[in-house]
């Protein structure tokens, strides 16, 4: 397999990636967006592909492994890195085995049934972690080391929608309380939207930072998990809290959720103004389809569903990923995958994607 991937002359252009997503010019080529790569994958490729010990992540090998992990960025093509983290939530979960190609072990998953927070008593001793308490060395320490043209799209935790209702509440505790006790519920999630509020505050002001790219899951393959009535009450607020931030800086509000969210695209596109989505299931609506009908007004990310990207074989889906580029390109436009690369992906596969958008 002749791969064009990693490059050998890298030439980041975040300024161009940005004007190509806001409709101001035409691509001159295909870039490339990702939300998360999963750690066995960076590793995998890390040391198969682009031929570099991986260094582990701590305290004393942190700028090593920040250094490592735009080199990754760079090496494959894109115009930015994406760097997450600084506020953590206690929560619950669940473990199971990883039956992943690149296997990390066990695998978690978000606790439905009752989280932390059941009562104003679990509110009022819930660790929250403090305003001070936010680490922003990772942002900085990026900020020094990103070559000329890259630039770095920040976040700081999951959504204010997943944190509150997967790792505080817990999904089905919390539906319960949405009926017997709302400013419970409307309290949890307001003290997320602060803390993450807080974050963009200060985080824009780091050099190099041209952006948020905010991930909140908040529907599966038909509809939203909660109502659009309760969606503008509890989280569509912060969101446009968030992007006005990014846009009194000229800074960018990418936006990623999971499943289908039709029923309220229109109050991110309009009302929090988000410059890009991402996050793309062909069952739910190709990207295709949701470039041609919401393309003129935001930005359209990735698209290339995550179960043919797993499973096609390299014709197959050279030919999927190419109709996706004949349809979506040239204008407001990147290439990347529907979701996530996840370690149960071939890294061929993810190879062969990014391939084809060269080629």
């Amino acid at each position: 397999m002749n791969l064009k991937v990693p490059l050998e002359k890298p030439e980041p252009d975040f300024e161009e990636l940005k004007n190509v997503l806001l409709g101001n010019q035409k691509a001159e080529r295909v870039h490339f967006v990702e939300l998360l790569m999963d750690y066995e994958m960076k590793k995998y490729i890390t040391e198969k592909i682009i031929g570099e010990k991986w260094i582990e992540y701590s305290e004393e090998n942190k700028e090593k492994y920040i250094k490592q992990e735009i080199n990754f960025w760079y090496k494959l093509g894109y115009d930015y890195v994406r760097i997450a983290g600084g506020i953590i939530f206690t929560g619950k979960s669940r473990r199971g085995k990883d039956t992943a190609i690149l296997s990390k072990g066990e695998r978690g998953w978000v606790e439905e049934g009752t989280g932390m927070i059941t009562n104003w008593s679990d509110f009022e001793n819930y660790p929250w972690q403090k305003k001070e308490e936010i680490d922003y060395s990772l942002y900085e320490i990026a900020s020094k080391n990103l070559p000329d043209g890259m630039k770095m799209l920040v976040c700081p935790s999951s959504g204010v929608f997943e944190i509150a209702s997967e790792v505080l509440l817990g999904f089905e505790n919390m539906s319960y309380l949405i009926v017997d006790n709302f400013k419970l519920v409307e309290a949890v999630f307001n003290r997320v939207g602060e803390l993450i509020y807080e974050f963009y505050k200060n985080v824009i002001e780091i050099d190099n930072v041209e952006g948020f790219f905010q991930g909140d899951d908040l529907g599966f393959k038909t509809s939203t998990f909660l109502s659009p009535e309760m969606l503008k009450k509890l989280v569509i607020p912060w969101h446009k809290k968030f992007a006005e931030i990014a846009h009194m800086r000229g800074k960018m509000y990418w936006f990623h959720c999971c499943g289908n969210i039709l029923n309220v695209i229109d109050d991110f596109i309009h009302d929090v103004k988000i410059d890009a989505f991402h996050s793309f299931q062909d069952e739910i609506i190709p990207v295709w389809e949701f470039k041609e009908k919401y393309g003129n007004k935001i930005a359209v990310l990735g698209g290339v569903d995550v179960n043919k990207l797993a499973t096609y074989d390299e014709k197959n889906l050279r030919k999927y990923v190419r109709e996706i580029l004949d349809r979506c390109m040239p204008y407001r436009y990147a290439l990347g995958s529907g979701n996530s690369i996840t370690n149960y992906i071939p890294p061929e596969n993810y190879l062969i994607m990014l391939d084809e958008g060269l080629r």
